[in-house]
């Protein structure tokens, strides 16, 4: 479904390659994880603020992770600049454990290029509205996350549609409209309309259901880039495509490529507080009930993955 939609995004004629970036600028008001790791309270601290910030899970749920692997996908641009995407957002996954599609695969990333964001944006929604509100309960942000991603200036815009599943078989664990299993004779069917999940462990702080990925969507618009790489947009897309960001986080005080369009001139691509936040979201166990839990298991997991990047450098 998602492959015959590349064939009906905008064409863009032409993609420029500005310079590198230079080397980061030291800046002191920036957290910088080297200067905080010997305090221990404070770099944890400083994480699970960041994690609050910056997370953006669908409404109702935990952060959500790909499964298994990805398929990337790239519309209307210059075949050199499409296959870079493809390969950086790609090799990213691989990094996280995860598998990435070969050529041909059908795309759950899809990265489009156009010349108008909003308006571009608007009509792709309008064709396949169920592409990116499926119906299902804890699968999007909602209609107002929904209307900001179709109407904002942002040079990059990104939807994520995540799905409740049973975390030992991977099936859905949500309703979709139209689902019924069952007998129609009944006069009322609770049964026929909910997905069947067994539970093999009983827990209050710890559920079987698990937020899958399903598929994203980044919209760039080209002529909104400025003095952007095509290494800088690569980084930048992969992280915005592997996990769920919310758009309005305020970074400024942290050292992140999310920082890339206000701080162009600063930012190489990936840093290490970027790569710790991503292996820590893949590598927390899924299903805490608990929102304070699930922000406290995922900064530990965060915390662990930047010291253990820190000791494999020196």
């Amino acid at each position: 479904m998602i492959g015959s939609l590349m064939a009906a995004a905008l064409a863009v004629s032409a993609f420029q390659d500005p310079p590198a970036a230079s080397p980061p600028a030291q800046d002191p008001t920036v957290y910088r994880l080297e200067e905080i790791v010997v305090e221990g309270t404070r770099l944890e601290e400083r994480t699970a603020e960041y994690v609050r910030e910056v997370a953006a899970p669908a409404r109702g749920r935990g952060p959500a992770r790909w499964r298994q692997g990805v398929c990337v996908g790239a519309a209307n641009f210059d075949p050199e600049v499409a296959q870079y995407l493809i390969d950086r957002v790609s090799d990213v996954a691989r990094d996280l454990g995860l598998s990435a599609g070969q050529p041909g695969c059908e795309p759950s990333i899809l990265i489009i290029g156009t010349t108008d964001g909003a308006g571009f944006t608007r009509q792709f929604v309008g064709m396949r509205p169920r592409l990116f509100v499926v119906g299902g309960g804890g699968m999007d942000r909602g209609r107002n996350a929904l209307e900001d991603f179709m109407s904002s200036d942002r040079p990059v815009r990104w939807w994520h549609v995540s799905m409740p599943t049973d975390s030992e078989t991977g099936t859905r664990a949500v309703r979709l409209p139209g689902d019924h299993v069952g007998s129609y004779d009944r006069a009322f069917d609770v049964l026929g309309y909910a997905p069947q999940v067994s539970v093999t462990v009983a827990s209050r702080i710890q559920s079987s259901i698990e937020d899958t990925m399903k598929r994203s969507f980044v919209i760039i618009d080209v002529d909104r880039l400025g003095g952007v790489s095509l290494e800088q947009l690569g980084d930048y897309v992969a992280m915005v495509a592997l996990v769920q960001v919310n758009p309005d986080a305020e970074t400024g005080r942290y050292e992140t490529i999310l920082n890339l369009f206000e701080q162009p001139d600063s930012i190489a691509g990936l840093s290490g507080w970027d790569r710790a936040y991503m292996e820590g979201i893949y590598a927390t166990r899924p299903g805490r009930i608990s929102t304070m839990a699930q922000v406290q298991s995922i900064t530990q997991a965060i915390v662990s993955a930047y010291r253990g990047r820190l000791e494999s450098e020196e």
